[in-house]
């Protein structure tokens, strides 16, 4: 039987058992979203803005074990969707888009609504396709599907031109494809793990540094067996938050420019550093040249070769599966355990506790203005730290990062490598398709909140519960900051002094909206609202203008020069 290029699109998705897709309709997708509208399998959401559409489609495989789905049109369709495509390849998120393209004999003429798009996106996707060919469509959605999720994950990007969605070939979707220049599947060294088992066991002062490759590999049991056996601190990235219990003696809280003082410390102190799916960035580790305050050895884990001794020359490095890795390593060290020095762990473990004491996330409690961190910890208290929570941009990401103690692996959805505002919004929508019946919130600011807005009214159409807790400082809060300790206080332009009413904008798309003032009414408006299970809820936080997130670390310093307070 022969189909259209635009019945093979819809067949491949509901083979590969997509069940939500994403997307904004157009003249160049106009025959694939015909299709759609003749079957029931694949669940179309339309978002209102194309950005939207790739955010929704990421905060959906962020939060499950799936690929992410979106379907843009041609033109400003796809450039819309550029920036969220960015977001995905940066943070590595297993993503299909299919985009439409101009006619196969205009592709080049300048047509209506004619972008390069395979030119465009390549910098910012795994791989990409155009598709020139009816009879390779199947095959390359197939490929589309198998590079995303495979390896190290990321978005892919297929380009379907109009003329090919029309045309008809028999259809048959491959059940693999074998493609010579791709081969994600790595065979472990035992030999590099051994090595690495004779080095941890040789520590005096270890540490564990985990990263978002612990949650894409689904590897957070191991990692905690690995530290629970060995009873070495651990600290996770703003990526890997929820690889390792946060509520756990172990944890020592989350590293890098705003993170705690104790995991920052000990990261410079240690004589054996573990990193596992983790990449050494320049927010989590500050200059190179000056991490570290004494020699110490380093083993990298990591499915991806390219980012070995990338930033940090490592001694050990192990390529594989995170959760493949850890099971030799914990045979391994499970097997000699006794020949770790447990006097000098206590020592160690000494030394991390009398830093943990400095107390480094207090903030003034008796405030008579709302502190976005009293915030944040009524948020983890009312939901028993068992919700979803996405973030956008800026400082409130900051606090929600370290106040929220998240406990499971995908429950903490945010933007980390492009930190892109506008985030949040159409995140959650996607978590929350893909969650059913769980509690989703998104943790945003004044500014990055009205980047993607205008998704307020998909939530109405889809009746998404979801909670949005704005925390209105009235400023960009971030750029604030550093215009404050680095700018001689001149706050050019991050002042946001024509804000609409948060309260009524919400009930105008059909919303609840509250307005918080005082810190006495913070977590009976939160009680209220999450009693709300099938609305959402706007919650404007009225908060402290002047707060800081503290400590931080300053641009191209280490990560021991951190300022306090």
């Amino acid at each position: 039987m022969e189909l259209t290029g635009a019945e093979i699109t819809i067949r491949c998705l509901q083979a590969e058992g997509v069940d939500h897709i994403f997307g904004y309709p157009g003249g160049a997708v106009l025959f694939i979203y015909d299709e759609l509208c003749k079957q029931n399998k694949v669940k179309h959401i339309l978002v209102r803005h194309e950005q939207a559409a790739v955010h929704a489609a990421d905060g959906y495989a962020r939060s499950s074990r799936k690929t992410g789905v979106a379907l843009v049109t041609s033109g400003p369709g796809v450039t819309n969707a550029v920036t969220g495509i960015a977001t995905a390849y940066m943070d590595s998120i297993p993503m299909v888009i299919i985009s439409g393209q101009v006619p196969t004999y205009a592709i080049g003429l300048d047509a209506f609504q004619e972008v390069d798009t395979v030119g465009i996106t390549r910098p910012c996707v795994k791989h990409n396709f155009l598709v020139k060919d009816i009879t390779e469509l199947a095959t390359t959605i197939k490929k589309a599907f198998y590079i995303a999720s495979t390896g190290r994950p990321g978005p892919v990007l297929v380009d379907i031109p109009k003329d090919i969605s029309q045309q008809k070939t028999e259809f048959s979707y491959p059940d693999s494809v074998f493609m010579r220049s791709y081969d994600p599947i790595i065979k472990v060294s035992l030999e590099q793990v051994k090595k690495a088992a004779q080095l941890i066991l040789g520590a005096k002062r270890p540490m564990i540094y985990a990263g978002g490759g612990v949650i894409l590999s689904n590897a957070s049991t191991q990692l905690i067996n690995l530290v629970q056996i060995m009873g070495f601190p651990c600290t996770n990235t703003l990526m890997g938050l929820g690889g390792y219990p946060a509520t756990d003696k172990f944890f020592v809280g989350m590293l890098g420019m705003h993170g705690t003082y104790e995991a920052n410390m000990a990261m410079q102190d240690c004589d054996v550093l573990i990193a596992i799916g983790a990449r050494f960035d320049d927010r989590v580790i500050g200059n190179p040249k000056h991490f570290s305050n004494n020699e110490r050895k380093i083993v990298h884990i990591d499915i991806d070769p390219s980012s070995i001794s990338k930033r940090v020359k490592v001694d050990v490095p192990i390529i594989g599966d995170i959760s493949d890795v850890l099971d030799d390593l914990i045979r391994l060290l499970r097997i000699d355990k006794e020949k770790l020095d447990l006097i000098a762990l206590r020592a160690w473990w000494t030394q991390i506790n009398l830093w943990r004491e400095r107390d480094c996330l207090k903030y003034d409690r008796a405030s008579t203005i709302i502190k976005p961190q009293m915030v944040i910890e009524r948020l983890y208290e009312i939901t028993k730290g068992d919700a979803f929570i996405t973030s956008d941009v800026g400082q409130h990401q900051m606090w929600a990062a370290q106040f929220y103690k998240f406990d499971k692996p995908r429950r903490w959805i945010n933007s980390g490598g492009l930190g892109t505002m506008g985030f949040g919004l159409p995140a959650a929508m996607g978590v929350q398709f893909v969650n059913p019946g769980s509690t989703v919130a998104c943790v945003t600011g004044e500014a990055s909140i009205q980047m993607c807005i205008q998704e307020l009214s998909t939530c109405k159409q889809y009746n998404l519960p979801l909670k949005i807790i704005n925390l209105n400082n009235r400023y960009m809060g971030m750029v604030r900051q550093w215009q404050e300790f680095f700018h001689g206080n001149r706050y050019a332009e991050s002042y946001m002094d024509a804000l609409p009413d948060f309260v009524k904008l919400a009930e105008s798309y059909g919303h609840v909206g509250m307005k918080i003032e005082s810190p006495g009414d913070i977590e009976s408006a939160l009680r209220e609202a999450f009693k709300l299970k099938n609305r959402l809820v706007f919650m404007d936080f009225i908060t402290d203008q002047t707060e800081n997130v503290f400590p931080m670390i300053p641009g191209g310093k280490g990560l021991s020069e951190m300022i306090l307070v």
